[in-house]
């Protein structure tokens, strides 16, 4: 979701005022108001009362109140990702601040804890929150959440990689499966909140968001993407999913037929599926897939979208064009009361139309951040924490250890992010361990930030700020606090620089540059800078700030200095050169803190707001420069060092990654980080955290970002055959276990796996065991191993207990390319069972039963993206409203593997598009083999006008490879051996 701001008190006391929420009293005896009715029964009844233009408002994300029929206003999209932080409904008014409540760690940090168990409660306290804020205000807060996220962290340089969980399809399902059972609450029947998954499909790149299209090859489209939202909807842990904004092979998922044919077959609930914000809008521009909004809007309604989140609370637009639909024919009634049936599916669930408003309406505001949610966010913040290296330094000795110094741009702050709500409390991480070694022991803290002038080469004049609201110039002819800058080189290269005369950010303000920001924050985050050093040791000063990401950013991204001596935008070729003078070195700052400390705690890590958020990926994995500078200082000049690592995504460290002898990573855990940190370092609590995603050693690690398939690139530990810097699901505790007697015995429909896992060390700890398998023999590239189950246990010194799983014979299925179904493989099956991917402790091997999937019969007509490999083609929609094919151009091919010709074919038969005509070529073997037809492909008209083309073959039998190459700019979305 995004373009989404607040909604302000005063909108949303207009809104409630026109849209009154007080029912009726003559619709109490309607039959729809019985809660002992079947769901069917009541929603018919309601349906039927409806007029059709309260209908058409039914579709629209603000729902007005049908006061003759005691309907109240529904809103969807309260944002609940971990905690109530927002409400998606605005008119552009940033007045009014996030909700304050229980702010818990972000989601990439609630999966670490690899205990859905624990998620369950955290999401239930979640939802209870959001039935708090609602009982107060119902406008502004509705219990419709959008939440959780579930795309795939496949590419870690993702802007929003701390929205979701795991590179893992089976880990994300469960950890998202637990929080929507959590915010969904326990009652058969009632909902406490309404969860959507978010986002709809292979969402996981920011740049270009609206007009990039994943190519997803069947087998990563259903063994990967989809695996990944279908264990929530399967089990009714969520109501919904939400469109994204990219496209897949080619087709907006605003319309993606899946909503209908893939999404709603994975369960017997009613689903009701969400836009994005503005998606609808995004048809029509930027992507110019319908020729206008009437189109767009009604194929949405007809793919399964069935509620548009456009306009804010202003469905006028919406309706307007909705109504357009019904007139030229494009939609009819029955496609609106289809969606609405969605709709009142939900809001009855949600005991709306209930007398009493169903078992959730008695919760009240009393239960925002209460002393139990508090206890769970500390336990959540805990048991997140993830010890990546140990030296043996850790835990700390409390008792011995009365003098400590923490440093680092984070000891002393925590942030929130964009998903995340206001926290009513903060503890630091400098508080935490103040109030847990208590008043005899003496704790220091700074930020060791490096403070700069920056003197403008040309003038001979510093960067000077008068005040918040003047435009900076550069005027100062000598360094004073009103031209010095403490530097904040965050991550990515990218840093923050503040004031030291008046405490505030430099700003880039939309062309005015103003020392005006407490923070960066806002959705345009205007305080990022690069400074970028050239070969004559000068600096140019990059923004990089949000704006410049958009196609209507012209002025330049650079700052340049007037003849007045203001700072403006300009191109790189005119931007100013600065002289970078140093006042002080954070690194020799953090050094004379830390020397003569029994330890010393360095708190580095990111901003959410900076270098990576929604609509904003990373170029880069590094840690900023400054940070790692401050980390080597501190390690020499005390060698009783933790560095504690705080971001929400994988960070690499390459000048001091070796220099690090212990090293905690945590997520931004909201207000109990400081205690969590406390806890872990002085060891109260025993670090089990493990990561949900693999480290990589850097960016030249990873493909481009827009690559999305994962088996033929070798992403995520599933395929990757490099060595990562820490492994999935790597994590360390300050105890040992000890693993024994492995056992795999079939039983009903499949296998029962148990291994003892037993405390070997001296204090109690916690244990994810995780098992993993691996095929040896398929027809097709197999993950080099997959995480087939896991558990976390718990165990005092010397205790043992036995862990046991079962796997289904049909987990290990794959989607078969030549029959298009799911299809086991007879093979032996390594079980390998550790303490990550890569800790493999026992390992036994298991044969299972399946078949062997025959050659390739091509004499039936198949389909052209069910290749076995491909080359320079690209995946794109065979019609706007469904299918697949492939596109390619000269050289470009895709195989099909194993082909069994049996009587040779005479002839094939190709369903083609193309606007300049062309031909493919059949090879045998490569894309260069024996030629044994060429099909010629005239003009058809366009992309979506398809005809048949045929040739005769020649010299094709046995068992070969077929190589289909493209000769011309063509379209291939079947073929058929005659």
């Amino acid at each position: 979701m995004s373009l989404r701001r607040p909604l302000s008190a005063a909108a949303a006391l207009a809104v409630a005022l026109s849209l009154s929420t007080a029912p009726a009293a003559a619709a109490d005896d309607f039959p729809f108001r019985n809660p002992s009715l079947p769901l069917d029964r009541r929603i018919d009844d309601l349906l039927g009362r409806l007029t059709l233009d309260e209908k058409i408002s039914l579709l629209h994300q603000s729902q007005p109140a049908i006061p003759r029929l005691g309907m109240p206003y529904h809103k969807n999209g309260t944002e609940a990702l971990h905690g109530v932080a927002w409400s998606n409904d605005d008119e552009h008014d940033w007045a009014q601040t996030f909700a304050s409540g229980t702010v818990f760690p972000q989601a990439v940090g609630l999966a670490s804890t690899w205990d859905p168990d624990l998620v369950k409660r955290v999401g239930s306290a979640v939802g209870d929150e959001v039935r708090g804020y609602n009982s107060v205000n119902p406008v502004v807060w509705g219990t419709q959440v959008w939440a959780p996220v579930v795309n795939l962290l496949r590419d870690p340089r993702w802007g929003r990689n701390e929205e979701g969980y795991s590179e893992d399809p089976l880990l994300t399902g469960a950890v998202s499966t637990a929080y929507g059972k959590g915010l969904e609450g326990d009652d058969p029947f009632y909902l406490k909140t309404a969860p959507v998954l978010k986002h709809y499909l292979a969402n996981n790149n920011e740049y270009q968001r609206s007009l990039t299209s994943s190519n997803l090859p069947p087998r990563v489209k259903h063994e990967y993407d989809e695996a990944a939202f279908k264990p929530a909807i399967s089990a009714d842990a969520a109501t919904g999913v939400m469109g994204s904004y990219n496209l897949v092979n080619g087709r907006p998922n605003t319309v993606n037929p899946d909503l209908d044919d893939v999404v709603r077959s994975w369960t017997s609930k009613d689903l009701y599926n969400v836009s994005d914000a503005w998606a609808p809008h995004a048809l029509t521009d930027p992507e110019h897939y319908f020729s206008n909004e009437t189109e767009a809007f009604a194929a949405a309604l007809k793919a399964g979208i069935d509620s548009f989140t456009v306009d804010d609370n202003k469905p006028a637009t919406m309706t307007a064009l909705i109504k357009d639909g019904l007139a030229k024919g494009l939609l009819t009634e029955g496609d609106v009361d289809k969606a609405v049936r969605h709709d009142l599916s939900v809001r009855f669930r949600l005991g709306q139309f209930d007398p009493g408003g169903g078992p959730y309406a008695k919760i009240g505001k009393e239960v925002v951040d209460s002393a139990a949610n508090r206890r769970l966010n500390r336990e959540a913040a805990d048991k997140a924490l993830v010890l990546l290296k140990n030296s043996g330094r850790l835990p700390l000795d409390a008792a011995r250890t009365r003098k400590v110094a923490v440093v680092g741009p984070l000891q002393n702050t925590l942030f929130r992010d964009w998903y995340g709500g206001r926290m009513p409390y903060q503890v630091t991480p400098l508080q935490g361990i103040k109030e847990r070694l208590g008043a005899g022991a003496t704790v220091t803290g700074t930020d060791a930030l490096d403070r700069v002038a920056l003197k403008d080469v040309k003038s001979g004049r510093y960067v000077t700020v008068t005040d918040a609201a003047t435009p900076v110039k550069v005027s100062d002819t000598a360094p004073a606090a009103a031209s010095e800058f403490d530097v904040t080189d965050w991550t990515d290269g990218v840093s923050t620089l503040r004031n030291a005369g008046n405490g505030k950010m430099l700003t880039g303000n939309w062309g005015t540059f103003l020392a005006s920001s407490d923070n960066p924050d806002g959705w345009y985050v205007q305080q990022q800078f690069r400074l970028e050093k050239q070969d004559d040791g000068t600096y140019l000063l990059h923004y990089a700030g949000y704006e410049i990401n958009e196609s209507w950013w012209s002025l330049g991204d650079y700052v340049t200095v007037g003849a007045d001596g203001t700072l403006g935008f300009g191109s790189k070729a005119d931007a100013a050169h600065f002289a970078k003078e140093v006042v002080s070195r954070g690194a020799d700052t953090a050094a004379a803190a830390v020397k003569g400390a029994d330890a010393a705690v360095v708190v580095v890590g990111s901003n959410p707001w900076v270098a990576g958020r929604e609509n904003h990926d990373r170029t880069g994995l590094e840690l900023g420069e400054g940070q790692q500078d401050l980390i080597a200082a501190v390690t020499r000049a005390n060698p009783n060092t933790v560095v504690v690592l705080e971001d929400g995504y994988p960070t690499t460290m390459s000048k001091v990654q070796d220099r690090v002898a212990s090293l905690l990573w945590t997520t931004h855990a909201g207000a109990e980080t400081g205690h969590a940190l406390a806890d872990v370092i002085f060891g109260d609590v025993d670090p089990a955290g493990r990561l949900t995603q693999t480290w990589y050693r850097s960016a030249a690690d990873l493909p481009d970002i827009l690559d999305y398939d994962i088996v033929k690139r070798d992403r995520t530990y599933l395929y990757f055959k490099g060595s990562p810097l820490y492994p999935f699901g790597h994590g360390l505790s300050y105890t040992t276990f000890g693993y024994q007697g492995l056992t795999a015995t079939p039983r009903g429909d499949g296998f029962d796996v148990s291994v003892k896992v037993t405390n070997t060390g001296s204090r109690a700890g916690d244990e994810v065991v995780q098992l993993y398998t691996h095929q040896r023999t398929s027809r097709v590239k197999q993950p080099v191993r997959q995480l087939r189950a896991f558990q976390r246990v718990s165990l005092a010194p010397g205790r043992t207990t036995t862990v046991t799983f079962h796997l289904k014979t049909a987990d290990f299925a794959l989607w078969d390319v030549t029959r298009n179904k799911w299809t086991v493989e007879s093979s032996a099956q390594d079980v390998l069972v550790g303490s990550s991917s890569a800790a493999i402790r026992q390992r036994t091997t298991i044969d299972v039963k399946g078949e062997k999937i025959p050659h390739r019969d091509l004499s039936a007509t198949t389909r052209a993206i069910d290749f076995d490999d491909y080359s320079g083609v690209t995946l794109t929609d065979e019609t706007k409203e469904r299918g697949d094919a492939v596109a390619g151009k000269d050289g470009a091919w895709i195989a099909f593997r194993d082909v069994a010709f049996g009587r040779p074919p005479t002839g094939v038969a190709a369903g083609v598009a193309s606007t300049s005509g062309g031909s493919i070529e059949l090879r045998l073997g490569s894309p260069t083999g024996t030629l044994v037809a060429t099909v010629p492909v005239g003009a058809t008209g366009g992309p979506y006008t398809w005809a048949t083309a045929t040739a005769a073959v020649k010299g094709a039998t046995g068992v070969r490879d077929l190589y289909a190459v493209f000769k011309g700019d063509l379209k291939l979305k079947d073929l058929k051996l005659t």
